[in-house]
Parts: structure tokens; C-alpha cells; sequence
């Protein structure tokens, strides 16, 4: 039913989003539509059912009681900038990250998802119903992978450093909204996949290396869900799963094309320490030293023994210190225009973009100031 939410009347639509969270709702409290019907006082289950597939409207009275019952308060059914009950997030962290932050931060991220959906249908943005795919199933090989994002790099003409051009390519092409957050220690990135409107959040927090591979890895998710939906929570360290390795070999290859690294290679003066060369190369191609090693020892570059030489201490941060690490502001253009507009045209008061984007006024009128926009309010 979420693909068909965009040609809806509003009614229609809020109807929808309302069946859509009842059932959520009654998910997590792990209630049947029998049980849940029984609460609301319906006679029939079937009548929960057609109110969770839109086609019966929740009377006010039903609202409330669903409100008691369920435990949620009235905006999680009303509150068109929050996701809920739809399309599904997958997050990249490390092990230790705990459940409850996933979950703030899924409900955060949701918050400014939704708005930027809302505000953008109110400015005439429609969703994006010719999704490119990439042909890959979890029993395709790692060589598969690699040559579906050599032709990923050929088709959208990244160049010679994809890093550089990858986000907006992202963006162009997909008409996916890339953004780039302040996520809890332990979450570099996520992909958030719905019909017809798709999002990668990537920890701004973390090295420039490591923010494109995230960008790299959650595009490929975005490109192969419907074959291979990723897990909610993924590792972003260790062997993991197959998905997961076929999602790396992909975003090196993209990142790191077979063509240029074997020619800087072959351009590398001997006399010159591997250490140095790798992290040299790795900021120039915006990935990490270690990354750019692994790469070269899966085209078969450098030897298993070559590896075993490296010492990867002086790989950390490419040999710089931290300092050096280029920073990117908040959130991106595409998305802080969109505000933009919506509070020049009166849509979203000043107040409730600021505290759904966890900033104070003076902070909103920052991040717009950022951007190449002038606040149309006093800060």
C-alpha cells in the first residue's frame, strides 16, 4: 500500500498512514487483530483489517481508545513527520552499540526523513518510481560484485576519484536524499528503503575514508534490497554475513576502480616506503590506507606476505594526525534547502524545525548560513 500514499487525497493518505501505524503499533504491543479489535470495541476482526489497510477510516472515538490501548501518545498517529510502520532502516555500527541507541536514533533520523518527504510532496517533489537495480543475489560472487560497480563508475561517469562525485551521482541518479548526521558513537551509516523514496544517513563523525566507503556500502544495499534486504543492524567490523561481503567488495571496487589503481601502481617509484605510498594514494582517492591496501591484495597486487609486512599502525588515519581529517557540514544542501522553503512559505514554523532538527534558533540560522542561505528569521 506505501507506493500508492503519493497519488492519495489527503484524507486518503492520512488514513492510509493511520492503518499503516495501527498496525505497527499492535506489532510491537504483540497483539492480534482479534485481540486488538476486542479493545477498540469493533465486532469483527475484519474490521481492524480493513482499518489497517487503509480502506476504513478510525473514528475518533476508535483513535483514542487505539491511543490507551497501545500506549502511544495522539502525534504517533497524526504527526506526518515521524515514519512509522514504514519502509525499513538498515544500520552499519559496531558491536558494542547498545539496542537502545539503534533505536533513539532510528526514531531521530525518521523525524527528519519524514520532513523532508512531507515538506518536499508540499513543494511539487514527486517519488521516484524507476528505481535502478543491480542484479545481484547473495549467491553471486565477490567478482560479480566488483564488476557491477566498475560498471556503476563507467555508467555515471565518476572519473578518477568516484569519492569526489559519488554523493551527488547518488543524489542525481537515484533521487535518493544522502545526508551526512551526527549519529552516536558506533553508527557510521544507514539505509532507509521505501517504494518510491530511498535515503543514506552516514556518520559526519567519522574519517573521510570511512565516510565514503559507508556511502559506498549503503548504496549497494539501495540497489540490491529487493534480492537481498539487509538486516536492521548490520557489523561493520568482522567477516559478517555473505550480503555484507558482497556490499564491501562492492564499495571498494567503486571507490577504488581496477583501472587507476593498477596504473598508479605501475606509476609507483621503488624507492618509495609502501606505508608512505599506500596513505599518499589513500587521500588522494578519499578511502583509507587500510582499505586501499586490502584492495590492491584482492586484485592481486600485493601478496599475502606483502600484507603480513604491513604495519598497519602506520596506517591509522593515512599517517596523519587527527586535525587533518576534512570535515562536512550537517545534514546536506538538497535537504536544508528544503527547510529553507518551507519556512520562507510560512509551512514550518521556525521553533519546530529547530527542535526537530536538535538545534537552538541560532543554530538553524548556522546550518542555513552554511549552505549559502540568509535566515528569513532573527536569530
Amino acid at each position: 500500500m506505501q507506493e500508492y500514499l503519493a497519488i492519495m487525497t489527503k484524507e486518503q493518505r492520512q488514513s492510509a498512514l493511520i492503518g499503516i501505524r495501527l498496525k505497527a503499533a499492535r506489532e510491537r504491543a504483540h497483539l492480534t487483530q482479534q485481540q486488538l479489535a476486542a479493545h477498540l470495541g469493533l465486532e469483527h476482526r475484519q474490521s481492524l483489517a480493513s482499518i489497517e489497510a487503509g480502506q476504513r477510516r478510525l473514528s475518533a472515538t476508535e483513535l483514542l481508545q487505539a491511543v490507551n490501548v497501545l500506549g502511544v501518545d495522539l502525534d504517533y498517529f497524526t504527526d506526518s513527520f515521524r515514519l512509522v510502520g514504514e519502509g525499513q532502516f538498515s544500520f552499519r555500527t559496531s558491536s558494542d552499540v547498545a539496542a537502545s541507541d539503534i533505536d533513539q536514533f532510528e526514531d531521530r533520523a525518521g523525524r527528519w526523513i519524514a520532513m523532508y518527504r512531507e515538506l518536499g510532496a508540499q513543494q511539487g517533489k514527486m517519488p521516484q518510481w524507476l528505481a535502478v537495480k543491480l542484479a545481484l543475489t547473495p549467491r553471486s560472487t565477490y567478482e560479480q560484485a566488483q564488476s557491477a560497480a566498475q560498471a556503476l563508475v563507467d555508467h555515471w561517469q565518476l572519473g578518477e576519484r568516484p569519492a569526489d562525485s559519488l554523493r551527488l551521482a547518488v543524489e542525481h541518479h537515484l533521487d535518493t536524499l544522502v545526508m551526512y548526521v551526527d549519529a552516536p558513537a558506533g553508527i557510521s551509516g544507514a539505509a532507509w528503503q521505501v517504494s518510491g523514496f530511498n535515503a543514506i544517513l552516514v556518520n559526519r563523525c567519522e574519517p573521510e575514508g570511512r565516510r565514503n566507503f559507508d556511502l559506498a556500502h549503503e548504496l549497494f544495499h539501495l540497489l540490491t534490497w529487493d534480492l537481498m534486504a539487509p538486516a536492521r543492524v548490520e557489523a561493520a567490523e568482522g567477516k559478517g554475513k555473505r550480503v555484507e561481503q558482497l556490499a564491501d567488495n562492492f564499495a571498494a571496487a567503486l571507490l577504488m576502480p581496477v583501472s587507476i589503481m593498477s596504473a598508479r601502481w605501475a606509476a609507483r617509484e621503488s624507492a618509495v616506503d609502501l606505508h608512505d605510498w599506500l596513505n599518499d594514494t589513500a587521500v588522494d582517492m578519499r578511502v583509507s590506507a587500510i582499505a586501499c591496501m586490502w584492495r590492491l591484495h584482492n586484485l592481486g597486487v600485493l601478496s599475502k606476505a606483502d600484507v603480513l609486512d604491513v604495519d598497519e599502525q602506520r596506517l591509522v588515519a593515512n599517517g596523519r594526525p587527527e586535525s587533518a581529517i576534512p570535515s562536512v557540514p550537517k545534514f546536506s544542501e538538497r535537504f536544508v534547502r528544503c527547510i529553507a522553503v518551507a519556512l520562507d512559505a510560512g509551512r514550518l514554523s521556525v521553533k519546530r524545525a529547530a527542535s526537530l532538527l536538535s538545534l537552538s534558533i541560532d543554530e538553524l540560522a548556522t546550518l542555513l548560513r552554511d549552505y549559502g542561505l540568509e535566515p528569513s528569521f532573527e536569530a
